[in-house]
């Protein structure tokens, strides 16, 4: 193996990063091996067990290396990631269900509450409206977690909206059929994110990996919201593609 150089003006930690990934390029880590310990990279390098962890976290947020608990860091295999275009207003079961790929949504609540200040500005809530309907839900792709959303919906627009009718159903085929609504437009921005412990332990990543939070605000024709929602994605095993006409 390479070693870093304190001549070489580039920090010590992208020095290492660049060195293990030129040895899963050329194979001499393959998917599956383990990498050399945190305290190996110190003594090889001559480095700071901080500097080898800060490398050693970087390719995991890129998805070359997995960590897995009290067994070391291995080399991820490098399947392709599956593409999510942007440019196409569908909700996740349909999207996935166009690629061909088995999903699963476990709905981890589903409640009425009032609207704080920040959703009722997200939501654009007339005044004699009060409150939201808030669901938060944990979406497999086979079999594995994918993602963690958080919707927010307006009361009056879906106040019979029940778990039972969202359990096994798409939200926006519910918007559509059940409630005859035509979904517009939707804006929607993304950005890199830190997980939580909690978020983390849903999605199965460490606390600390490196995510995608999508905030999504959706329209009817008639410009009136029909859903707030936050997603956060796992950027391990996915990339998103923009279509530019």
């Amino acid at each position: 193996m390479k070693k870093v150089s304190k001549d070489n003006p580039l920090p010590l930690y992208h020095q290492l990063k660049e060195i293990l990934r030129e040895n899963i390029d050329n194979k001499v880590l393959k998917p599956g091996d383990p990498i050399p310990t945190e305290r190996e990279l110190v003594d090889i390098h001559d480095i700071s067990r901080m500097t080898a962890r800060k490398a050693i976290m970087a390719l995991v947020n890129e998805g070359l290396l997995y960590r897995e608990q009290g067994k070391g860091t291995f080399v991820a295999d490098p399947e392709p990631k599956m593409k999510h275009e942007l440019s196409k207003l569908t909700g996740f079961t349909e999207e996935m269900k166009e690629k061909g790929m088995e999903t699963k949504t476990e709905i981890i609540s589903f409640e009425f509450e009032s609207a704080s200040n920040k959703i009722r500005k997200h939501l654009e809530l007339p005044n004699d409206v009060e409150q939201v309907i808030k669901i938060k839900r944990l979406r497999y792709v086979e079999k594995e977690p994918f993602s963690l959303e958080t919707v927010w919906i307006p009361y009056d627009l879906a106040s019979n909206l029940t778990e039972d009718i969202l359990t096994g159903n798409s939200l926006y085929n519910i918007f559509r059929n059940k409630y005859g609504y035509e979904l517009e437009q939707a804006r929607q921005t993304v950005e890199p994110i830190m997980l939580t412990d909690y978020e983390g332990g849903l999605l199965g990543l460490n606390a600390n990996s490196l995510a995608l939070l999508f905030r999504r605000t959706t329209y009817l024709k008639e410009d009136r919201i029909i859903e707030y929602t936050k997603s956060i994605y796992r950027s391990d095993n996915y990339k998103h593609e923009v279509i530019l006409k």
